[in-house]
């Protein structure tokens, strides 16, 4: 390994040549980008991190570019991507120090389309190329090996008054944390995020024998094999026993061949049994990959097309008839069959050898849509998401590359997904945050990446939605100038195009924009009535229960009429708070500066208070820690709140709880809906993801418990946000034969939004929001970029705030908002502040260097830099 300190930008040059000359071996290098780890201070600086680095290609490997490598670095063994061969290295680099490849990982991934792809998010969220690699290739295929701490001291040494009084504060920490594993160690870069001065305590440490810094060899995801037997020949002669030839004859009703581990279940014999008939000649037993993928759900049905309604014929028409890139706004009201829309797209497609890619927000709505899509699909059909385990994505990733006709479904990172022969990507709920990443780098937006890749790919893009996002309306209507909302729409001025920084040249011709509106459900269903409740009257007229009297009404009529339910709740757990009633002293988290949320768990075990933000969790107190009160109380209502109250007021009504607390295990998504779907109860509890997309066409009733905690929120957001979430929740209602509606309960009745609400008006919604928007020079037309700082040390990432806010602030082309610590200072014992910058849609080419930027923080500061943020938060 040898630098060769060449910029990183143009790449992919492969320069051919033979590997061999005379009949003799001519020696070859590949300069690679190298998956440098963070905390390595030497081998690793920022400067090493922009530049390639020089191998030797050893005679046993063939290497490309294009092709995910293993190399030696430094002490360590990390992941690799091979960029351009030579044939000679550079003069400058003594060739004693260059160090050989130690293995192909992958070849040929990183053609030139998804190379460009990746250079245009590295430039435009100011990431690092290899950070970005890191996030499109599966999780371990970039093995790296790590530095990790072993306590190696015994507990009587520890405890020991002479041991405590030569041990920093840090040491100390250090030894608490490594005490507290079951394994007695931790990786290094844990110990720096938890404690601050951890290199210094490290060292300490180490210098006394109490800790153990040792290497962890990168663990690199492998095809998964398994023993299969095949027989051969058909004819048994008379050396043959008895079991012998009813083990054959089983072989030959499965065709000839099945794993071994199912031959020996069938037939209830052993591995040896097997070995005498392979040494007979009669089968072969040998290792093949078994692929890893979603195992999909039992009975699906093949199912044909259906008939289409006018709209959504002339929105398939119009689809149809594209030929390359082409953005297209499929705006349908709650239940108007976009999904069906999809599917009739998708299926010319793979009868041209030509593969679809489909994003959903939540891996939640990934079970019901992929059920879909196999129905009318068969095994054409992959997942990709972050639930399933490392070798099913890794196989599932591999799969895409073969190139085969394929519909793949995932969240977000699969817009990454390598499929060679694209033809179409939809975003389906394209308005939901969750297509945002705020954490970690880059901080990419699914539907931004999406429009560049079906750009590169000449494919068109499909954004669905019941209540499309503020950006990519305007885009569409003001860009597109065609189609018609559900109602006449007055012209709003455009805000200028937005550009990337360095990105690829567009193509000579603007791109095609398409609005496409869906504007009734299927068979001409009606939207549900949205009864807006009074809370403060509901007080004022003596119900105090957290269900008005309208809902409790409701709830009663679904068990006798036998028909299913939605309640939707902002937050999950129990309460939101608790607070002693004697003092006032509310509960916080130590890590965070937040209160813990009351979750109520089984009878007889400990109560749980929860920490929402770092995952702290303490038993619930008998006593206020301030006063030794035993009056301590709950406030707020969560989903474990409002399932307890349901079971004290409706004793006989079922009910299911769907969050994040109830759906943690791999599975829990599918089993609870399916649950639901079959009758085993009448009601779905359930916070945000009950809102994304699900299509349950036995809910008659959505109830929103409390409307107001969505609408209270510092950010200039939050009105969209709220609109979009109680807008697609009441959705959930009347999408069978049944006519259903929606009971929103609030303390603000004569708010915009829930008015807007309540009168399915999404049109007369944007114009208000979008006029205070254009006011402010906030999205869509205005662009802001977000500085997140954080640190253990206080003091430090205040002062580094103020340090890069003046710094930006003698600069002209933009207007800084800070700096301000966040809204939630403190998570996990780490302090947060923020930096805003505005400036106009194209003023991009004057912004700061990021370089100096970033050389302003101390090490001890993370900087990110977050551009179009969605969470201000």
């Amino acid at each position: 390994m040898y630098s060769n300190g060449v910029s990183l930008f143009p790449l992919v040059v492969a320069e051919p040549s033979s590997s061999y000359e005379s009949g003799k071996a001519v020696e070859q290098w590949i300069e690679v980008l190298v998956d440098c780890p963070r905390s390595s201070t030497q081998a690793a600086t920022q400067e090493d991190k922009e530049k390639l680095f020089t191998y030797r290609i050893p005679e046993r490997l063939e290497v490309k570019p294009g092709d995910i490598l293993s190399v030696p670095f430094g002490a360590q063994q990390l992941g690799a991507i091979a960029i351009r061969l030579l044939t000679q290295p550079h003069k400058d680099i003594p060739r004693e120090k260059i160090r050989d490849v130690e293995d192909v990982i992958h070849s040929g991934f990183f053609q030139d389309n998804y190379w460009t792809l990746i250079e245009r998010v590295s430039q435009y969220y100011y990431t690092q190329l290899i950070q970005v690699i890191r996030v499109a290739l599966p999780p371990g295929l970039l093995g790296r090996s790590q530095r990790r701490i072993r306590l190696v001291l015994t507990d009587t040494s520890l405890n020991s008054s002479t041991t405590e009084a030569f041990l920093s504060n840090a040491a100390r920490q250090i030894v608490e944390l490594l005490r507290s594993s079951a394994a007695g160690d931790y990786s290094f870069t844990y110990l720096q995020q938890k404690v601050k001065g951890a290199y210094r305590g490290v060292r300490e440490l180490s210098r006394c024998g109490m800790v153990q810094s040792y290497l962890e060899p990168p663990q690199q995801i492998k095809p998964k094999l398994q023993k299969a037997v095949t027989m051969v020949g058909s004819s048994f002669d008379r050396d043959l026993t008895t079991r012998q030839r009813e083990i054959l004859e089983v072989l030959r009703r499965h065709g000839g061949e099945l794993w071994q581990t199912e031959l020996l279940q069938i037939c209830s014999t052993s591995s040896s049994t097997l070995k005498t008939l392979e040494i007979k000649g009669y089968i072969v037993i040998q290792e093949r990959e078994i692929l890893r993928r979603e195992t999909p759900a039992s009975g699906i049905n093949s199912e044909q097309a259906k008939s289409l309604t006018q709209a959504q014929s002339q929105a398939l028409a119009t689809i149809n008839q594209l030929n390359g890139y082409a953005e297209v706004l499929l705006h349908g009201v709650t239940g108007s069959g976009k999904t069906e829309v999809y599917l009739q797209a998708i299926a010319p497609l793979l009868n041209q050898n030509k593969s679809a890619l489909v994003l959903v927000p939540e891996i939640g709505l990934t079970p019901q849509l992929t059920d879909r899509f196999r129905a009318r699909f068969g095994n054409k059909v992959s997942v990709y998401h972050s639930a399933l385990n490392d070798g099913e994505r890794y196989d599932t990733w591999r799969q895409m590359l073969t190139g085969e006709a394929q519909v793949v479904i995932g969240t977000r990172s699969a817009v990454f997904a390598p499929l060679p022969n694209l033809g179409l990507i939809i975003l389906d709920e394209e308005h939901d945050s969750s297509f945002k990443q705020d954490s970690p780098i880059p901080t990419y937006h699914a539907r931004t990446v999406a429009k560049w890749r079906a750009e590169l790919e000449n494919c068109p893009l499909i954004l669905g939605s019941a209540t499309p996002s503020l950006e990519s309306w305007l885009s569409v209507r003001e860009e597109g100038r065609q189609g018609s909302i559900f109602s006449p729409l007055s012209p709003l001025s455009s805000p200028a195009s937005p550009a990337s920084p360095a990105s690829p040249a567009s193509p000579a011709s603007p791109s095609p924009h398409h609005y496409l509106p869906l504007p009734e459900r299927i068979y001409s269903r009606p939207l549900p009535p949205v009864e807006v409740v009074d809370m403060r009257l509901e007080l004022q007229q003596g119900n105090r229960s957290i269900f008005s009297r309208s809902l409790q009404s409701a709830l009663l009529q679904l068990q006798e009429r036998q028909q299913q339910g939605i309640l939707f709740i902002h937050r999950r757990g129990h309460s939101t708070f608790v607070s002693c009633r004697s003092c006032g002293y509310v509960l916080e988290c130590p890590h965070c500066d937040v209160s813990l949320a009351y979750h109520h768990t089984e009878e007889g075990a400990p109560q749980l208070l929860r920490c929402h933000y770092c995952n702290f969790a303490r038993s619930h107190p008998q006593n206020c820690p301030e006063c030794s009160s035993p009056y301590l109380k709950f406030f707020g209502s969560g989903t474990q709140r409002v399932a307890q109250e349901l079971a004290r007021q409706f004793p006989e009504l079922r009910f299911i709880r769907f969050d994040s607390d109830t759906t943690r295990n791999k599975g829990a998504h599918r089993t609870l809906l399916t649950k639901f779907a079959n009758g085993e109860a009448e009601l779905l509890i359930g916070t945000q993801m009950l809102t994304k997309g699900l299509d349950l066409p036995q809910v008659t009733l959505v109830g929103v418990v409390a409307a107001d905690g969505l609408l209270n929120l510092s950010d200039y957001r939050a009105s969209e946000r709220a609109f979009q979430t109680l807008t697609q929740v009441a959705g959930r209602a009347g999408r069978g034969d049944d006519p259903g509606k929606a009971i929103i309960q609030t303390y603000t009745p004569e708010h915009p939004v829930i008015e807007a609400v309540q009168r399915h008006d999404y049109e007369s919604f944007i114009h208000t929001e979008l006029e205070q928007r254009q006011a402010l020079n906030y999205p869509p037309y205005g662009r802001l970029i977000l500085l997140r700082l954080s640190s253990l040390d206080a003091i430090q990432v205040q002062n580094a705030a103020q340090i890069i806010a003046t710094t930006l602030n003698s600069r002209e082309g933009f207007e800084i908002l800070g700096p301000a610590p966040a809204s939630i200072l403190r998570v996990a014992n780490r302090y947060r502040w923020q930096i805003l910058i505005k400036f106009a849609p194209d003023a991009l080419p004057q912004l700061p260097d990021w370089e100096e930027v970033r050389s302003l923080c101390p090490a001890s500061v993370s900087l990110t830099i977050d551009v179009d943020p969605l969470h201000m938060m």
